[in-house]
């Protein structure tokens, strides 16, 4: 068989459904295969979609790249193999990532020649819920103390994003666009872009949340959303700079937050960058959830 661009067409809000159908039974494990991901950051990636026998294949068309990502569904070898065909004929020196582990596993079966290589950049961080929300031992005492800190100079309350507060957290992103001179800044553009599909869609993408305010305004936010039956991801951590230490109380709250219901947050990746990649260390994950790419020769 073959698959041609032609199949594809570009996501919208209403492709829930399939990614739902199809997630159900084969659950995924990294973030950058959630419709929320996708779908959000659709403007950036201008990612489309094909279903062919039962399998979703996804792709992303960025102004850097333009790559394929490994299908989604059944075992299925020849909608695997027209997809690496069609990877390879784009001539992109990645033109297929493969996120979820078991299709490493084929991969390296099936084509031991090919040549797969990691992308730490792109490594998803998972942890214990219930490690998250209490920060036991001598590992997590430096945090604790920063927390304490935080608790002190900045008491606050938690609520949970609804429809009742949503124009409060528009107004407390676009404080922090402000600070962070969003505009100025591709990435940050994306972001914000992002963030704002999030919000404006909140319930149909299955989105839930919260906010940390601190002196009765909102100061902090955090979405998430069901990502496996055991594991929640973590899409926003949001934070004005007024009170020091207000990411480690956003953190905890909402691993207290999602305890009683998933084994793991998934905090997804760092993206290379070097302050975020010593912040999610430290908060020792449980395991990776890694990212390959094709290399086309």
């Amino acid at each position: 068989m073959r698959l041609h661009d032609d199949d594809f067409h570009p996501i919208e809000i209403d492709d829930k459904r399939i990614f739902d159908r199809i997630y159900k039974d084969y659950p995924i494990q990294h973030s950058e295969n959630s419709f929320g991901t996708l779908f959000c950051w659709r403007s950036y990636g201008h990612y489309s979609i094909c279903e062919q026998d039962g399998c979703l294949i996804i792709k992303g068309d960025t102004e850097n790249y333009r790559s394929y990502r490994f299908p989604i569904g059944p075992i299925n070898p020849d909608v695997f193999h027209a997809t690496i065909k069609l990877a390879q004929d784009l001539h992109e020196e990645a033109p297929l990532l493969v996120l979820e582990p078991w299709q490493f596993t084929w991969m390296r079966e099936h084509y031991p020649d090919l040549i797969l290589k990691q992308d730490r950049n792109f490594f998803d961080y998972v942890y214990k819920t219930d490690i998250l929300s209490t920060l036991p031992g001598q590992e997590f005492l430096s945090i604790r103390k920063q927390l304490n800190k935080f608790r002190r100079n900045c008491p606050s309350t938690v609520e949970m994003i609804t429809e009742s507060n949503m124009d409060e957290v528009l107004e407390f992103l676009i404080k922090w666009c402000q600070q962070r001179e969003c505009d100025k800044y591709t990435i940050l553009k994306h972001e914000k872009e992002a963030i704002r599909e999030a919000i404006a869609n909140f319930s149909e993408l299955g989105f839930s949340g919260i906010t940390v305010n601190p002196r009765g305004e909102i100061g902090g936010i955090a979405i998430f959303e069901e990502l496996n039956p055991h594991t929640a991801v973590v899409h926003y951590e949001k934070a004005l700079p007024d009170c020091e230490g207000i990411y480690k109380e956003i953190n905890m709250q909402t691993a207290l937050h999602l305890k009683d219901r998933y084994e793991y947050i998934n905090r997804e990746s760092d993206m290379g960058i070097p302050g975020l990649r010593e912040a999610k260390e430290r908060y020792h994950p449980d395991h990776y959830v890694k990212l390959y790419y094709l290399e086309n020769s």
